[in-house]
């Protein structure tokens, strides 16, 4: 099918503003996303795609890692999904010319939504020390100027090898391997930026830092407690899960910054009722919380579960669960005993009762499920929020049984598996051991640079060589501005991508891009076709094999280029056989079931049309890989953040037309935005309280300990039902008011959901 790019929009100019909708889905889902998705794709290779998506013997979404239900539908997609198959599957292709007609200059200043939509990468290109353009270049060549530059370093940890949660788990661990192998352990990713501060609470206090619940515990719990998350926008399936917990009986409560349609109401689009009906209300209590008072809550209503046994002795806490498997509680009730009800009313901006309603809600339950995303996780006291989650979970044996547990909702679909895999800058010493024994080299011990740390290496002149498979760090990363700069200091930045992002237009004095193969695609090898491996949010492993031809012979996929990079530029230095590899994927996963525990076995697990759970010892068995071998009870000091007069608190958020920085529209349904992402949400009252007006027009200006003045010019004010003294703005475009430095205490993760901001009047744009 012929193609051209569609008509797009680099400015605000047409953006329009309604009021918020107060359900998800249903058939406007439909209308949104199946003729933009044939108009796209065409109708033959739409429906050959969307049908095999998330099918047992289909190909899993490269979006959300939310888990599949043991039985499939007919359509296992959400909206969003299928926005996301359209987005790679489209056959456009970016031309030849097309790098003669646009230099590096001209594509930096146009925006994310009209880079990816001039369609998909067919040939590697290179732009050369000097030159203003990429140029089209052989895959040979390609791998010889990686291998001169990276060969060329003073040491193999200067450079740094970035990686997005799209990988599978068998181009994760080539890559890995080849990194190692190379002499670094600077193997950033993705999970920096979102969850690293829930696999580190959660391996502190559990031993594992992953979800311990699976899919159908949902069903079976009889409180949900769902945090910091927007499942409607950025996991839409959720919905699904959260409707048949509620028609089992299950109470949902929502903490939030913001109404969220999708916590609100759920119009299955799958139900009847969904299509045409009413469909389901979803929370049965909704806590407007201001940003970062999270933990500020979740202590409040442990005071008020250790209070109800000191009132019944031994009628609330689960005292055999916590005698066999817990430890710290006593240090934990002295700490909670001191807690100051006005500082929890002041961190949060509730009313007691509220907080009252919810404890008695745990109280009432016997299962329980917290779950939670980015919303707890871009916080400077993230870690310490999280590890409170774990407090209130233990109090009445929450872990470890049907219905009950922890439950992170992890966002790109394989970030976990990847962070299995070895994608880590800090993997532990048993690991690395088990890599020596199964490749005859020695990895590097020392810790690697995460992706704050990255950017800080290439701003220091320390890190010199960035090489990416997949994402888009540049307009990922926090600090904008010091991001761009920072890239622009390397001496080689090369990106494996599908399309065109804004990394693209960021470079060192030499970029390269190299593209690959789409989840979607047939990826044949040498060995015949191959498939990979994908692990969920809840710790479930299955295959995926690509179901359409690939977009160009010229195309390779993530496995084949990251091995042909590692023969060019390691030699003989290793003895590893990078030729199997990428012939036949089966020698990847037998390799990784020799090196990684769980994975034993791994070909004929992986061929099971179910797949596979990886053991977790907390969910199995209750049993806690911690230092002392027990589940940890943690005392946190709360910290209120400072906010002075006339200044707000800002989070970022995706718009609901957008995945990661992947933009699919200028639209966002749910809040009533369309054809506009320069927009500020405020309440009307702080809006008033500074003499400003809906839709009149701000600079948002952040301030930090720095000095720096980091601003975001004319942003359309909307007045919003937000939480008081909290205003909202999206990513990645916010993200130049996020200081590289201000991060979460511990992870490392850019604090993106409380930044002190001033607003400014500006004059409308143009």
């Amino acid at each position: 099918m012929d193609k051209k790019p569609s008509v797009v929009h680099d400015s605000d100019a047409d953006l329009t503003v309604g009021p918020p909708k107060r359900s998800a889905a249903g058939l406007p889902s439909l209308v949104d996303s199946l003729p933009r998705a044939v108009s796209q794709m065409g109708p033959s290779r739409t429906w050959k795609s969307l049908l095999a998506m998330n099918q047992k013997d289909g190909f899993d979404c490269m979006s959300c890692a939310w888990p599949d239900p043991p039985e499939r539908k007919l359509a296992e997609f959400c909206e969003n999904g299928a926005k996301a198959v359209g987005w790679e599957a489209d056959p456009l292709k970016v031309p030849s010319g097309f790098w003669d007609e646009n230099d590096v200059e001209s594509l930096a200043q146009r925006s994310e939504y009209w880079l990816g939509q001039q369609g998909r990468l067919v040939e590697p290109v290179y732009k050369p020390a000097g030159s203003s353009h990429y140029r089209s270049i052989s895959w040979d060549n390609a791998f010889r100027i990686v291998a001169r530059e990276l060969n060329a370093l003073e040491s193999p940890d200067e450079a740094t090898f970035y990686t997005s949660g799209r990988t599978s788990n068998e181009a994760a661990f080539v890559y890995q391997l080849f990194v190692r192998a190379f002499g670094t352990n600077n193997l950033p990713d993705c999970s920096n930026m979102c969850h690293e501060s829930t696999g580190l609470a959660l391996g502190e206090t559990l031993g594992v830092g992953k979800s311990a619940v699976s899919y159908t515990d949902f069903a079976k719990a009889d409180l949900i407690i769902i945090m910091g998350q927007n499942p409607g926008t950025c996991h839409p399936r959720m919905l699904t899960a959260l409707e048949e917990a509620k028609l089992a009986g299950a109470s949902i409560v929502a903490v939030n910054p913001l109404p969220e349609a999708g916590l609100i109401n759920f119009k299955n689009p799958q139900r009847p009722r969904g299509l045409v009906g009413k469909g389901t209300d979803l929370a049965d209590q909704f806590l407007q919380i201001r940003l970062a008072g999270d933990m500020a809550l979740l202590q409040a209503v442990s005071k008020r579960v250790l209070d109800a046994e000191k009132a019944a002795p031994g009628a609330v806490l689960d005292h055999a669960f916590i005698e066999e498997h817990c430890q710290g509680l006593q240090e934990f009730q002295a700490h909670i005993d001191e807690l100051d009800e006005k500082d929890v009313l002041a961190a949060t901006g509730l009313r007691t009762e509220e907080i009252d309603e919810l404890a008695s809600r745990y109280l009432r339950a016997e299962k329980v499920i917290i779950t939670w995303a980015m919303g707890l996780t871009q916080h400077k006291k993230a870690v310490s929020t999280i590890k409170e989650i774990v407090n209130l979970l233990l109090l009445r044996g929450n872990i470890g049984k049907p219905g009950a547990g922890p439950s992170p909702i992890r966002g790109h679909s394989n970030v976990q598996g990847d962070r299995t895999m070895g994608i880590w800058e800090k993997m532990p010493e048993p690991f690395l051991d088990a890599l020596q024994r199964e490749f005859g080299f020695d990895p590097p011990r020392h810790p690697g640079v995460d992706s704050v740390d990255s950017i800080r290496g290439m701003r220091d002149g320390r890190i010199k060589v960035l090489v990416a498979l997949g994402g888009n760090l540049v307009h990922a990363m926090s600090d904008t501005t010091a991001a761009e700069a920072a890239v622009r200091k390397t001496r080689l930045s090369v990106q494996i991508s599908t399309k065109l992002n804004r990394s693209h237009a960021v470079v060192g004095e030499q970029a390269m891009i190299l593209p690959t193969m789409g989840r979607t695609e047939i990826d044949r090898q040498a060995g015949g076709e191959q498939f990979v491996t994908v692990e969920d949010t809840v710790c479930a492993v299955h295959r995926s094999a690509g179901r359409l031809e690939p977009i160009s012979d010229k195309v390779l996929s993530e496995v084949a280029i990251v091995c042909r990079m590692a023969a060019t530029v390691l030699g003989d230095k290793v003895p590893v056989d990078w030729r199997s590899f990428e012939a036949n994927y089966d020698s990847v996963r037998e390799h990784i079931s020799h090196a990684v525990p769980g994975f034993e076995d791994f070909n004929k697990k992986a061929r099971s049309r179910d797949g596979f759970v990886l053991p977790h010892g907390p969910r199995d068995e209750r049993k806690f890989p911690t230092a002392t071998g027990k589940a940890m009870f943690t005392v946190n000091d709360l910290e209120t953040i400072h906010v002075p007069e006339g200044r707000l608190l800002l989070q970022t958020v995706r718009s609901h037309d957008q995945f990661n920085t992947t933009t699919y529209s200028m639209n966002d349904r749910y809040r009533g935005v369309k054809k506009g992402r320069m927009v500020l949400f405020a309440h009307s009252d702080d809006l008033a309280d500074l003499g400003l007006a809906d839709g009149g027009y701000v600079d948002v200006h952040s301030e930090a300990d720095d000095g720096v003045d980091r601003v975001l010019r004319q942003l359309r004010l909307i007045a919003y039902p937000t939480a008081r003294g909290c205003v909202t703005a999206y990513y990645p475009e916010a993200n130049v008011l996020v200081p590289l430095d201000s991060t979460a205490e511990g992870s490392n993760t850019p604090v993106s959901k409380s930044v002190v901001v001033r607003l400014e009047p500006a004059a409308p744009p143009g």
